[in-house]
């Protein structure tokens, strides 16, 4: 997976494929090294990973509803 960065430096873009596991080995290593510095960006990585943990509660009969 990749995704055009444009102009920002930041990687909110692979917050999503970062917290699923579906970045390659490079990708992976960027967003982590830029997490590291970038207050904002892992404040946004934190709701991600949550809002992903949620996910896994939803049931496939709230789904219906």
């Amino acid at each position: 997976m990749s995704a055009d960065p444009g102009v920002d430096p930041h990687v909110r873009l692979l917050l999503g494929a970062y917290v699923l596991d579906a970045l390659d080995a490079g990708e992976a290593c960027r967003v982590a090294r830029h997490l590291q510095g970038c207050d904002g960006c892992a404040r946004l990585y934190m709701e991600v990973a949550e809002a992903s943990a949620l996910l896994a509660l939803v049931r496939t009969e709230d789904l219906r509803e």
